[in-house]
């Protein structure tokens, strides 16, 4: 037969801390309720890139899924491209969400490019929700060709 022990004690948990849970979860719900949950546009991670390069220029693909091209800002400061914009949430009145997943808000992402641009060249289309930005290399960030010569 095996003995069972029993503590004499009864266990209290940290006030404190389930405080601290309460207050946190009572966060969660609020910010799910009024539509402001954090998201990936303002974390940094929005929007997924692609870069790529060959001998004349730079290449970007970003996906910008449900955004017009005029809430899309594209910017070149020496070598660093800044893709900015702005996602409104759905006008719809009279009625109550069941699901709300699709996140809106502003975003703002900056990307050193690894070469110099001709910022003045730069072309920028937006297709199926992908934006594709074609960013001509400078002129000093061309590879030259040196011939050599015999003597």
């Amino acid at each position: 037969m095996a003995i069972i022990r029993y503590s004499t004690l009864p266990y209290f948990p940290n006030p404190f801390q389930e405080f601290a849970r309460v207050q946190r979860e009572m966060d969660r719900v609020l910010k799910d309720i009024m539509g402001k949950a954090p998201s990936l546009m303002s974390s940094g991670v929005f929007p997924a890139l692609n870069v790529s390069e060959d001998a004349e220029n730079i290449y970007v693909h970003a996906e910008l899924a449900g955004f017009k091209p005029e809430d899309i800002e594209v910017s070149v400061v020496g070598n660093t491209l800044t893709l900015s914009g702005e996602r409104k949430p759905d006008e719809a009145e009279n009625v109550s969400y069941h699901r709300r997943e699709r996140s809106y808000g502003s975003f703002q992402k900056a990307l050193t490019l690894p070469h110099a641009v001709d910022a003045e060249a730069v072309r920028a289309t937006c297709t199926d929700g992908v934006l594709k930005l074609v960013l001509p290399k400078h002129e000093d960030a061309k590879p030259k060709k040196i011939t050599v010569k015999t003597e």
